[in-house]
């Protein structure tokens, strides 16, 4: 297993809280997600128990955290955290509804579904009055249908 390089001499590392808005039941669930699959793929080791890893990847996910900054605190790679990650978000597409499903289940109670898509596209940053009309952000127009 690869750990973060430790600072350099006389470098200080420092390690910061922050709040994260998530509910119990949201940390619980992803943490049991990641108990089962374990338990599914005879998994006999994890440099971190279910729940610490479910906190990362919540964090990561939810605070936009640095892989990085997380696996420095935690005292595990980058690497590691990226493919908890990864890992974790395929637990939870496996158990989220088929978007068909879902829609049919919502037109059934007689609601109405409206799909966007959110494509970016190349633009060119407009000067004068005209840098106003369009969402712009980072040189890509949002463009919603």
């Amino acid at each position: 297993m690869t750990k973060t390089k430790e600072p350099a001499r006389g470098a200080v590392s420092l390690v910061y809280r922050c709040r994260l808005p998530l509910s119990t039941r949201t940390l619980t669930h992803v943490a049991d997600l990641l108990r089962r699959h374990l338990m599914a793929i005879r998994s006999r080791w994890r440099a971190l128990p279910p729940g610490k890893i479910a906190l990362i990847v919540l964090a990561v996910l939810r605070h936009d955290q640095r892989l990085a900054d997380m696996a420095g605190g935690n005292n595990i790679s980058a690497t590691t955290v990226r493919r908890w990650r990864d890992e974790s978000i395929g637990l939870l597409a496996a158990k989220a509804s088929r978007l068909d499903r879902a829609q049919k289940k919502i037109a059934k109670r007689g609601s109405q579904v409206v799909l966007i898509d959110d494509t970016l596209i190349p633009t060119q940053r407009r000067t004068g009055a005209a840098n106003g009309r369009a969402p712009v952000e980072h040189g890509f127009a949002h463009l919603k249908s």
